[in-house]
């Protein structure tokens, strides 16, 4: 656990999204949830610690980012197009993945249940609680659903995996173009701390470099277009 303002605390060592809370007056609001039951029930162990949770922030519909909703309180808060791709979520394929990826976790699996969003928006949304401010923004790119949580009190941003610190990121649900734009509204915002989706909390100097990322993507794949190579040849 990093404290990385006055009242911003983020972790970035569990398996799966990295989590941020920010502590007010009122209570706390936290930016994405442990993908696995251990590391959430630790971290909201740790947050009781700082006051009540208040809110519930998912960046995107990727189950490392939400499947822990089920175990902390508050309101959950997330772009309209997230509410459907939670409530479709299988609880079988999740459990598969634990068998997989982290089997301690399969004792808490018969009383788990994913959580959907409660309260929803289509571009824009402002919480206040305390004396600080979160701006949601709908940014797409890495899905269409994707967010942005701004937090001028505390100079933040959190990215959702528009921006993955020095890692791998996918582009399977991608829409490239939009993900340009909205890497470049990110540039514009007021921030000292820029926290991805994955990866080391990191400043607006490593915005381009994810640009750059995106743009060879895009630069292979019109070249294996030019090229005449169907789909399963190009991913190849």
């Amino acid at each position: 656990m990093q404290k990385i303002s006055k009242n911003t605390y983020v972790e970035t060592g569990n398996r799966g999204s990295n989590n941020t809370f920010v502590v007010t007056k009122e209570g706390v609001v936290l930016v994405d949830t442990p993908q696995f039951p251990v590391d959430a029930i630790k971290l909201r162990d740790e947050i009781k610690k700082y006051g009540e949770v208040k809110y519930v922030i998912n960046t995107e519909p990727h189950g490392d980012h939400f499947s822990g909703n089920y175990y902390f309180g508050g309101t959950v808060v997330g772009q309209e197009g997230q509410r459907k791709v939670i409530q479709n979520a299988s609880v079988e394929q999740l459990k598969q993945s634990w068998q997989q990826m982290a089997p301690e976790n399969l004792p808490y699996f018969d009383s788990f249940k994913f959580r959907p969003t409660e309260i929803t928006f289509s571009e824009k949304l402002t919480l206040y609680l305390g004396d600080h401010t979160f701006h949601l923004m709908h940014m797409p790119g890495h899905s269409p659903y994707q967010l942005a949580v701004y937090c001028p009190e505390e100079r933040l941003v959190c990215t959702s995996d528009n921006l993955v610190y020095k890692s791998q990121a996918w582009l399977h649900e991608a829409l490239p173009n939009e993900w340009l734009k909205s890497l470049k509204r990110l540039q514009e915002l007021d921030v000292d701390y820029v926290i991805g989706g994955h990866g080391s909390v990191c400043d607006k100097s490593y915005i381009p470099e994810m640009a750059a990322f995106i743009r060879d993507w895009v630069s292979a794949v019109r070249k294996a277009i030019k090229q005449g190579m169907g789909v399963e040849e190009a991913q190849s």
